[in-house]
């Protein structure tokens, strides 16, 4: 038996679910929020889609009734406020943390054993959050990032290529913002360099684009998106499960690799069945080392507003 939980009914949250329903390797997911009927409509909807798009998976929605997730394999995290206009990074930080460690403690209660992955923003800083709350072994407790962003980066190289987005493979590093790293040099099609294919100043454009990817979007919707993080953690969710052993960028905590210690970072991990098998160091150049450890600075700093906050508090 397969069990997973979606904590957060909202657009991320619920497409989640969808996504591992029309998989169909699951026994049953359970989507808990805590908006009375907001989950439960939304898994009724994908549990009627069942006999339409032919999957098994069994959706059930609960209002904060932790007692339903109850030994979960794997608990997908997104429940959080997205950032209001007039509201600091502080604020946030505040508030989606007293969020993120009020789940976590829930989860933990009723699934020990569960793997954790975080969704919710700021994702560097709420994925360290989760990490102190649950006092679990840190393989067990990480953050989807990379995954979205590196999807942004080959999707914009697929539409500037005229290619398939299927033929692009990529990795990029770093925290989940304008600091991230993508890596020209690590980015092939087909397994032919991209840098064969495209220009530097064209290339350069997507990267930067990439950089605010997030931002385009909520500046078109008003928003933030929803169908690729959604789709982003049902992969990494689908990778540990199945045991698959995939190599994805994931936000992971950091001691000793990359020369950084104590630290919640986008890097390449091995994904299976108990999380994070192995983080995979790339020998970057002077280059992409700068760019690493200006991203790494940049995220320590949000990750000691937590630290602070925590300490006045105890």
């Amino acid at each position: 038996m397969s069990k997973v939980t979606v904590i957060g009914a909202g657009n991320v949250g619920s497409t989640v679910a969808n996504v591992l329903a029309h998989r169909d390797f699951l026994n049953e997911i359970v989507v808990l929020d805590i908006k009375e009927g907001t989950a439960e409509g939304k898994s009724l909807d994908t549990w009627q889609q069942a006999p339409i798009d032919s999957y098994s998976t069994r959706v059930v929605g609960c209002t904060n009734d932790y007692s339903k997730t109850a030994d979960s394999d794997v608990v997908v995290i997104t429940s959080g406020l997205p950032r209001k206009p007039g509201m600091s990074r502080d604020d946030l930080i505040s508030v989606n943390a007293g969020i993120v460690k009020t789940v976590t403690e829930q989860v933990i209660k009723y699934s020990p054993k569960a793997i954790i992955i975080v969704v919710s923003n700021p994702l560097d800083v709420m994925t360290y959050c989760a990490y102190l709350t649950a006092k679990v072994d840190s393989h067990r407790v990480f953050g989807m990032a990379g995954i979205l962003d590196t999807a942004r980066y080959r999707a914009f190289l697929a539409t500037e290529l005229n290619c398939s987005p299927k033929d692009i493979q990529a990795i990029l590093m770093g925290g989940h913002g304008d600091t991230m790293v993508p890596l020209p040099r690590y980015t092939t099609v087909s397994g032919i360099p991209v840098t064969e294919l495209i220009s530097e100043e064209k290339l350069n454009a997507i990267v930067q684009r990439t950089k605010v990817g997030g931002g385009e979007i909520v500046n078109l919707l008003g928003t933030s998106a929803w169908y690729a993080p959604g789709a982003a953690a049902a992969q990494m969710v689908e990778a540990i499960i199945k045991n698959e052993n995939r190599i994805f960028p994931v936000c992971a905590l950091l001691n000793g690799e990359y020369g950084l210690h104590n630290i919640y970072l986008g890097v390449p991990v091995k994904l299976g069945k108990n999380g994070i098998e192995q983080i995979i160091e790339l020998q970057l150049n002077n280059d992409e080392k700068a760019l690493l450890d200006a991203s790494a600075t940049a995220v320590k700093e949000v990750m000691e507003v937590l630290d602070k906050m925590n300490a006045s508090a105890s």
